[in-house]
């Protein structure tokens, strides 16, 4: 378990692979996750792209500025719904297609999607409620 917002920077930014991977995988008190998000901007999208970090970071990290962040966000699996939802009314292309992408979208939200601007958007989403995805 990670214990402090310290050893998570620590962990991420190690050079040595061991660490860097426990940066990944284990988990941390909502409180670290908190601390790390205030105190080290440039680490929220390795908080989200942790496969531990609650429900409650990643609404929190729905809607960082950096749309890498938001990116990584649409990607997680144990997203809700309406998160899914939220994310694919995103300004940034590259998260709208993360939700179109999902497993668990749902389908009003591909159907929302296949009037995305973007075409690339628009085709995963129609080949998504094709059934050819």
């Amino acid at each position: 378990m990670i214990e402090s917002a310290e050893e998570f920077i620590r962990l991420r930014f190690s050079d040595v692979p061991e660490e860097y991977g426990r940066a990944a995988s284990e988990p941390a008190d909502l409180v670290v996750w908190r601390e790390v998000i205030e105190r080290h901007p440039e680490a929220r999208f390795w908080v989200a792209h942790n496969k531990t970090v609650p429900l409650e970071i990643l609404q929190a990290l729905a809607n960082d500025p950096d749309s890498k962040v938001r990116s990584m966000v649409a990607s997680k699996r144990k997203l809700t719904p309406d998160l899914l939802a939220m994310l694919a009314r995103d300004s940034d292309e590259s998260v709208r297609l993360a939700v179109a992408r999902h497993r668990s979208v749902p389908r009003s939200v591909l159907e929302q999607l296949c009037a995305d601007t973007w075409e690339e958007v628009r085709h995963v989403a129609r080949d998504r409620l094709d059934g050819t995805h």
